[in-house]
């Protein structure tokens, strides 16, 4: 399916906030909020619907609902900054939780914890804010896949090509919604101009 980037003019103000190195915490922390609505809507633009009567105050009406409720997987730590706003726009969505990092000098990503709510059959959306390499998104998606989940979009916030590349290679059914397609990554294996970790960002840490 390939990468989606959002174009909006929002997307683009929240993730410029994102990448400025003055944005405090508190900033990074409201700017990823914000722009996790937008990525939100655009995952979730082609889900499927029920219909139901309703009464308006002035004449029946026709309702729709979203279909069955959908899970959200994040990717610790990260990932924890994109889930209000998938639980604020889809209240019923149940949530799980995959602990992977990366080997900063051979970029392979190492499992330490995985948790996940009932998916079989069942939308799942993943959320990596960063696609670097690909490879913590692939291994997080291999892990939604052997749970049973039914179809996948990944949410994310910066891609980098080779990341994409990798994805559209090995999880081409996946598709990838993303705010921006960053340059290249670098000799350290970070995305550029990228916005720094975004982990450290979110969570004030060194």
């Amino acid at each position: 399916m390939g990468i989606t980037v959002v174009d909006h003019p929002l997307s683009r103000h929240y993730l410029s906030i994102l990448r400025d190195r003055t944005t405090d915490p508190a900033e990074f922390r409201l700017a990823t909020r914000r722009l996790s609505y937008i990525l939100t809507l655009e995952a979730t633009s082609r889900l499927a619907e029920t219909e139901y009567r309703l009464e308006t105050p002035l004449a029946p009406a026709t309702g729709y609902r979203p279909g069955p409720p959908l899970v959200a997987v994040a990717v610790l730590r990260a990932g924890l900054g994109l889930i209000d706003a998938v639980v604020d726009l889809l209240p019923e969505v149940a949530i799980g939780y995959v602990g992977v990092q990366r080997d900063e000098e051979t970029a392979r990503p190492m499992a330490y914890y995985t948790k996940f709510p009932e998916m079989r059959e069942r939308t799942v959306l993943v959320l990596e804010p960063m696609l670097a390499t690909g490879g913590s998104l692939g291994w997080a998606v291999e892990q939604v896949k052997e749970a049973g989940a039914a179809h996948v979009v990944a949410l994310c916030v910066v891609a980098a090509p080779e990341g994409a590349a990798r994805m559209e290679r090995e999880h081409p059914d996946v598709e990838v919604v993303a705010a921006a397609m960053d340059s290249h990554l670098n000799d350290s294996f970070f995305i550029v101009p990228g916005l720094g970790d975004m982990g450290d960002r979110l969570f004030d840490t060194p």
